[in-house]
């Protein structure tokens, strides 16, 4: 466990100052509150200054009193790439002095390109002028690297969800709602998806003290990959789980769709050839009709007559045909035949084939014209029922996908550099590799550095809370040495990786602290061999 004391200060061997270099300036924090029982210690390492209890922990749950010492309870992660899929060890820090057991002294026998420590359980440069409690020098095919590792307090944070599904979940803009308070919103549909934003810091800070602390709740069950129970107004009821399929109003999402009405029509329609006289891809969006589809007609398919309810767009593409809802094709129909307004008489005929299925071929029915023109159901013929399971067979699973939205602001860029702004270039100009808990994060573009990171692609409990409320996320910045300097760094507080792993985050005072390797996801790139960082 990351140990931290009263003072939380710098270590305890500085380097000699330069000649005319600025004095250090120890880190302590403010004298003990006369009030507070002699038993208690406060943790510094937020704003919330909790006053804790001996053998109680904080209100994070992150730090605790252990016989009048501050700790951390949780350890460091690093990742590992030597180790086997699902292979985590916990060891201890080894201790500072100079008589380490053979046995820690083994335990660091690891090229130096094996290794990468995350923010995950380092802490935090609260009050913010602090170096990141590691900045790590490493080696890696040659050059020489520096990794600045930190976890940020992200009051300016969301959650981005992705939902596989065709269901309608609610109307754009609608309040997403956690245990009856508004913890979002509803955003555009995707391809395919319903996508929501949850969280942010209006949510956190800008409501009720019960908005902020069932938003914080939130998105910290869904960053740990743990499921949550949503409710949206005027839309569905949900339990989404990064990772998994999503329920929507007690039903399992099997599959996403393969495309809209007008693309699955055009995928099998070489493949509906001969087997029907006419497919009707029933879709919210753009429902698809084969025959008057640019598909069939390259075909030479007869026309069939039909005629679809809805605004039509181009031949055999048609809008709004119903409202949206959790029915055919992400519709509210049950009975598809009522996007038929009827048929012409002059080309429909007696015996007309009609397949109607939906996006995902879950839903299907086969009919077969009367006499009268009127669509009677009939059992599904091998052939055609062997397409609409191609059509589910392109279907991917139907997944919820959360990625974390943050905004590294002072606190964070300050722990890099005395000279934050110098950081943010570096990054905009490639110099940067930025990862949070050693995932690939995407920087977006313009001001600022706002991170997203996909949480699947992070380790397990990646995310804390602090009660202000705001969330606790890794964050690393991977650079060459030479660059480091140049952008300002605090080079002072360069250490080996050797070093940091013997004596965990440089305020710490000695006492035995955990880490836990684990190993690197088979999906995620090794963050310090990204160009241009090896360039």
């Amino acid at each position: 466990m990351t140990e931290h004391t009263k003072t939380d200060g710098l270590p305890d061997s500085l380097p000699a100052p330069t000649e005319g270099a600025a004095p250090f300036v120890l880190d302590k924090s403010r004298p003990r509150n006369e009030r507070m029982s002699s038993s208690k210690v406060e943790c510094n390492a937020c704003p919330v200054l909790c006053q804790i209890s001996s053998g109680k922990t904080g209100a994070c749950d992150r730090y605790a009193n252990a016989d009048g010492v501050l700790i951390r309870v949780d350890p460091v992660v690093l990742l590992r790439r030597t180790l086997e899929h699902g292979d985590a060890a916990l060891v201890p820090f080894a201790a500072r002095s100079e008589g380490a057991t053979a046995e820690a002294q083994a335990n660091l026998l690891v090229t130096q390109d094996e290794i990468f420590v995350t923010g995950i359980g380092s802490s935090t440069t609260y009050p913010d002028y602090k170096p990141a409690p590691f900045i790590v020098a490493s080696q890696v095919a040659g050059v020489d690297m520096v990794t600045v590792v930190t976890e940020g307090i992200f009051s300016y944070c969301s959650l981005k969800l992705k939902i596989d599904t065709d269901r309608w979940l609610g109307p754009e803009q609608a309040n997403v709602r956690c245990k009856g308070e508004v913890v979002g919103h509803v955003t555009t549909a995707e391809y395919g998806s319903q996508m929501l934003s949850l969280g942010g810091v209006h949510h956190l800070t800008g409501g009720s003290k019960k908005e902020g602390r069932v938003s914080c709740e939130l998105m910290l069950a869904l960053g740990n990959k743990q499921s949550v129970e949503l409710g949206i107004d005027g839309g569905a009821q949900l339990i989404v789980q990064a990772g998994k399929a999503p329920i929507v109003n007690g039903v399992q999402e099997q599959r996403m769709r393969v495309g809209c009405g007008s693309a699955t029509v055009g995928i099998f329609a070489k493949q509906f050839f001969d087997q029907a006289d006419e497919v009707v891809v029933v879709d919210d969006h753009i429902t698809g009709v084969l025959t008057q589809h640019q598909a069939g007609r390259c075909l030479d398919m007869r026309p069939s007559g039909i005629k679809i309810r809805g605004r039509k767009s181009t031949p055999g593409r048609y809008f709004q045909v119903a409202n949206p809802g959790t029915g055919w094709g992400g519709t509210d129909l049950n009975d598809p035949l009522a996007i038929i307004e009827g048929w012409d008489a002059d080309a429909a005929w007696p015996g007309l084939r009609l397949l109607m299925v939906s996006t995902t071929g879950e839903h299907k029915a086969w009919f077969v014209l009367d006499h009268a023109l009127v669509p009677q159901p009939q059992a599904m013929p091998a052939a055609i029922r062997a397409v609409v399971e191609r059509i589910g067979e392109n279907c991917e699973p139907s997944l919820t996908t959360v990625l974390f939205l943050g905004g590294a602001g002072g606190s964070l860029r300050a722990g890099v550099t005395d000279n934050p702004v110098q950081l943010t270039r570096r990054i905009k100009d490639a110099m940067v590799n930025v990862t949070c808990g050693g995932a690939p994060a995407y920087v977006w573009p313009g001001g600022g550095i706002t991170v997203m990171v996909d949480v699947m692609r992070m380790p397990d409990r990646s995310f804390g809370t602090v009660p202000t409320p705001a969330i606790v996320a890794p964050i690393e910045f991977s650079m060459r040495l030479q660059d480091y300097s140049a952008l300002g760094g605090h080079m002072a507080h360069v250490r080996s990786l050797d070093d940091a792993l013997a004596r965990g985050a440089w305020h710490s005072d000695g006492a035995p602290t955990a880490r836990r390797f684990e190993p690197l996801p088979a999906a995620n790139p090794w963050p310090l061999g990204q160009p241009p960082l090896l360039g």
